[in-house]
């Protein structure tokens, strides 16, 4: 106990001095220099409700200019870094680095304008409606150190007594008039001037969408008049500016649409190639109305005809333009994609509408050589060649072959777990339309896309078993906007033929039903859904991503065959029984940003599959696992469960995946980043995978009432290496709950022991990984 107390006592004096040192900056300081370390804002005003004191005052402090020295616990490293940092005589090596790229310049009061922020402070809080407004300023300081005091005195705030939308004859005010029900500017809200510019953007909006395709928010002026009203009110007038652009005013509807699907910007600059703007020299390639201006025929005109939202005669509305701009982006043959409307009409307000289109390489050959690691001691090599053209039919269909190899060989852990080899290829045929015997339209903004699938792969398992897997799936891909995703196979069909399983593995798998299955011929077929909903691309402090999956397969072949494996034997399809289960899948993360430089990650997985009919048991490629570096990292891969078996009953030397009709997880990590691309995370895991029927030759496997108490969990800390293009994470992690224990004994916290050598070869996991594990 008195060495544990001499620790402590070590640690509490080594960072009480480190406090110290990186506390004392002051002393850097020259004669007559103050260290600045932020500002305070005080608003003396009675009538203002605490929440928009709130507010106002959180606005105002984040506008003052310029931040103090970044702080941590009180300290400022960044600073502290640089003033013990030698001034560099180049503008590189290590004392350049460390002052300049690690520390942080200080700053000191005369770098503060304070009139300057006074006039922020009374500008902004004019701006919200506080037309009154007035700030002083002072300063407090101690030891070489000042803040800065503001003292906001806002006066009462100005509310809205009326709206009026100035009328006249002419068109552009006609339709502006047909806006106003929507207007954000409501009779008793406070004056704000960011609603205001939102009002001008709305009205500009809605005239984009009714032909006015020139017209600009700035065309637009809203007239405050506080002297009209007494009580502080303030009588608002919507109306055209004067000096507005006659152009502005005008409706424009679509002339002609003309695509150059195969234009060069480099070609227009050297001036091999320009682009007529000239309808009289346009060599015509018509359909639908549309002008395809393509001499060597590469591309068939229907996909623009797909693509294209404007027709001869239509209206310009921003949506369709939008809309048609996004759907030549999805369709992945364009690698730029430009638009033009120039004026062909001036009496008629007509344009046409041009579309410059870059090809992409139609066809590109990509290899890629892989070396990974996992921690099921496994480390191995993968080789791809992929193959890719872009326009395979001249319809934008992408078609995609690739054949690959790979091997991973046992680095340590249990013996004989033996090398694996796989070798395969696989095909696909994209094509950016619904390929069925029924007509699909979509509004989206993305082109939807019918999708087949073929592929094969040989797997060997050294000394035990080789299997051949043929997959094969037809299906549609579509996106109803950027949040949300459907993928639906109409058939997903997967055939399992083993081969060479030696006699090693028939003695090591006899009395063990589990491991039998994997080397059993499986017929998978069915369609699959998956829907996927994110919102992780908008800018926002909370963002969420959710995906359910649901796999289906032999319901209709099992109801129309009677298959009842409880009562009778299995059905065949060509000799191989068939599987029949329901599967569901649901997978969500919730993400929170702190700020810029930190962020909370969290997920959960709930899955459920489960056997009927023709099949007694979930097929072993389409159940669960758990463990690994995307799971529960404190565990080896694919060894957690199922339930509280005890994986230390499988015979010494040998090892097999552990597998899982149910599933439960819950993951969640604090993310932080150091600096630019080194980031770091501390991590927590909990879940396992059980199994829906007993199994004899696991005990515990089954899921019950029981489930939470074999829960594992684990925790650890990670280093990840953000590269922008190239993620490289390393997650160190241990065991704090371990569910195949003696109940009771199942928390770990009492076991830890960091300088036992084989307590950290048995309980420290590293997960080497690419890219976030959620």
């Amino acid at each position: 106990m008195k060495k544990n107390y001499q620790t402590y006592f070590k640690y509490a004096l080594t960072f009480g001095m480190a406090y110290v040192v990186v506390s004392c900056n002051t002393r850097y300081l020259k004669e007559g220099e103050m260290l600045y370390t932020g500002a305070e804002i005080n608003i003396e005003n009675d009538t203002i409700s605490k929440k928009d004191k709130k507010d106002l005052k959180a606005a105002l402090e984040a506008n003052l200019t310029p931040k103090p020295n970044s702080s941590f616990l009180g300290l400022r490293p960044k600073l502290f870094f640089y003033n013990i940092a030698k001034e560099p005589k180049k503008e590189k090596g290590f004392n350049y680095w460390l002052k300049y790229k690690v520390g942080e310049k200080p700053v000191l009061l005369g770098d503060v304008d304070r009139e300057f922020n006074k006039d922020i402070i009374e500008n902004y809080s004019e701006n919200k409606g506080y037309f009154n407004a007035n700030a002083t300023y002072d300063t407090v300081s101690h030891n070489k150190k000042v803040k800065v005091i503001y003292t906001l005195r806002p006066g009462a705030r100005y509310l809205i007594s009326n709206v009026k939308f100035q009328e006249d004859s002419t068109l552009v005010n006609r339709e502006i008039q047909n806006l106003t029900d929507k207007t954000f500017l409501k009779k008793g809200q406070p004056f704000d001037l960011d609603v205001i510019k939102s009002e001008r953007e709305r009205i500009d909006n809605g005239l984009k969408e009714r032909g006015f395709y020139y017209f600009h928010p700035d065309n637009i002026i809203v007239q405050a008049d506080s002297t009209i009203s007494k009580n502080h009110k303030v009588e608002l007038n919507v109306k055209l500016k004067d000096n507005t652009p006659d152009l502005s005013t005008q409706q424009f509807s679509i002339d002609k649409v003309i695509v150059f699907p195969n234009y060069n910007i480099r070609d227009v600059k050297n001036g091999k190639y320009s682009v007529p703007m000239n309808s009289d020299s346009l060599q015509k390639y018509a359909h639908e109305d549309i002008y395809v201006i393509d001499p060597e025929h590469k591309f068939k005109p229907k996909i623009f005809d797909r693509a294209l939202y404007f027709k001869r005669g239509d209206l310009y509305n921003r949506t369709n333009h939008n809309l048609t701009l996004n759907r030549l982006i999805s369709l992945g043959v364009f690698k730029f994609v430009k638009n033009e409307f120039v004026v062909s009409d001036s009496l008629q307000h007509k344009f046409d509408a041009y579309y410059l289109l870059t090809p992409r390489e139609l066809q590109s050959l990509r290899l890629e050589a892989l070396g990974r690691t996992n921690s099921a001691n496994y480390a191995g090599s993968e080789l791809n060649l992929n193959w890719t053209h872009r326009n395979f039919f001249r319809g934008a269909e992408q078609f995609k072959a690739s054949v690959y190899g790979a091997f991973d060989v046992q680095i340590g852990g249990p013996e004989n777990a033996k090398n694996i080899f796989r070798a395969g290829s696989n095909v696909q045929l994209s094509i950016p339309r619904i390929v069925a015997p029924f007509r699909f339209n979509s509004s989206s903004a993305f082109v939807p896309r019918t999708n087949i699938t073929l592929g094969y792969e040989f797997q060997n398992r050294t000394e035990y078993y080789t299997l051949n897997t043929f997959s094969g799936s037809f299906g549609y891909v579509w996106k109803e906007n950027a949040r949300k995703e459907h993928d639906l196979k109409i058939l997903d069909i997967t055939y399992v033929s083993p081969a060479n399983i030696t006699p090693l593995y028939m003695e090591r798998s006899a009395g063990n039903d589990a491991m039998k299955r994997v080397v059993e011929k499986q017929l998978i077929f069915g369609p699959t859904y998956s829907y996927t909903y994110t919102n992780t691309m908008l800018p926002k402090p909370n963002t969420v991503y959710y995906k359910g999956t649901l796999d289906l397969a032999g319901n209709i072949t099992g109801l129309l065959t009677g298959a009842n494996v409880k009562k009778d034997k299995e059905k065949t399809i060509f000799g191989v029984p068939f599987s029949q289960y329901a599967k569901i899948e649901n997978d969500f993360r919730f993400y929170h940003k702190f700020n810029e430089k930190t962020s909370l990650a969290t997920r959960a997985i709930a899955g459920i599959a489960y056997p009927y009919g023709n099949s007694e048991h979930i097929p072993f490629s389409r159940q669960f696992f758990s463990g690994g570096s995307n799971s529960v990292r404190a565990f080896r891969a694919r060894t957690l469960g199922p339930g509280s078996f005890d994986p230390r009953t499988i015979p010494e030397g040998f090892y097999f995946d552990q597998s899982g009709d149910v599933k439960l997880e819950l993951n969640a990590e604090y993310r932080a980043n150091l600096y630019k691309f080194l980031n770091v995370a501390v991590f927590a895991d909990a879940g396992n995978v059980w199994l829906i029927n007993d199994d004899p030759q696991r005990p515990g496997a089954k899921f019950s009432k029981e489930f939470l108490s074999e829960i594992a969990v684990g925790a650890g800390v990670g280093l990840r290496l953000d590269f922008s293009i190239l993620i490289l994470r390393l997650d160190l992690a241990m065991p704090l709950r371990v569910p195949y224990y003696e109940r009771g004994d199942r928390w770990t916290f009492d076991k830890i022991n960091f300088g036992d050598a084989s307590w950290r070869k048995d309980n420290l996991i590293l997960n080497i990984a690419i890219g976030y594990p959620f």
